[in-house]
Formats: C-alpha cells, sequence, structure tokens
C-alpha cells in the first residue's frame, strides 16, 4: 500500500513540478492562459514550486527503493513526466495548468497518506 503511494506520489509531483517549470516560461504560459500573459511575479513561484515537487519526487524514489535503485527510478519517472508535460502542452496546452495543478494536490495527498500510515 506505501510503496503504491510513494509510486504515485513520486510521479504526481514530478508531473506537477514540470508544469510548474513550464508555466514559468513565457510562451507556454502564454499557450495556456493566451496571448499577452506572462508569469510575471507569479514565476519565482512556479519556479520554486517547480523545483520543491521534483525534489519530493526524488525523495519519494529514493524512500522507495534506496539509495542506489532509487536514483533510477527517479530519472525514468522524470522522462514518463516529461513526456506527459510535452503531451499535455502540445496537444491541449490550456489543461496543462490544471493538470499540474491536480498532480501537485495528488502528490501532496500521497506524500501525507504515506507518512500518516507508517
Amino acid at each position: 500500500m506505501i510503496a503504491g503511494l510513494l509510486a504515485c506520489g513520486g510521479f504526481a509531483a514530478a508531473l506537477g513540478g514540470f508544469s510548474a517549470l513550464a508555466l514559468a516560461m513565457d510562451r507556454h504560459h502564454e499557450d495556456a492562459y493566451g496571448r499577452g500573459s506572462s508569469p510575471g511575479r507569479r514565476r519565482p513561484w512556479l519556479q520554486a514550486g517547480g523545483a520543491l515537487l521534483l525534489a519530493g519526487s526524488l525523495l519519494a524514489c529514493l524512500r522507495l527503493q534506496g539509495g542506489s535503485v532509487g536514483w533510477v527510478l527517479w530519472f525514468g519517472v522524470l522522462t514518463a513526466a516529461a513526456l506527459g508535460t510535452v503531451a499535455v502542452a502540445t496537444w491541449q496546452p490550456r489543461l496543462a495548468a490544471r493538470v499540474g495543478g491536480a498532480a501537485a494536490v495528488l502528490a501532496l495527498l500521497a506524500g501525507l497518506a504515506s507518512m500518516l500510515l507508517i
């Protein structure tokens, strides 16, 4: 049960992190919110949130598989999450912010649930 929560949380955190980092860029922000929009003051928050979510993904993978295999798992999770972010940002850019936000919330809930179950 805890392994499933950590795996799901690790992937969701990586997906949310990549989505936040993509939305911190002018081009992707315009694609998601329309022409003329810019992340503005939200840019540092999006960048910091993306970095924290990616770090949380790493912690989930290391906790799940340990120090040696956890890194390899994390690189695989990063690859899958990056492909998912690119797919959503390419084909449904207006959906990218909602998918990233939902993934971040799911990652937070999975992390809290895994801590409570131990």
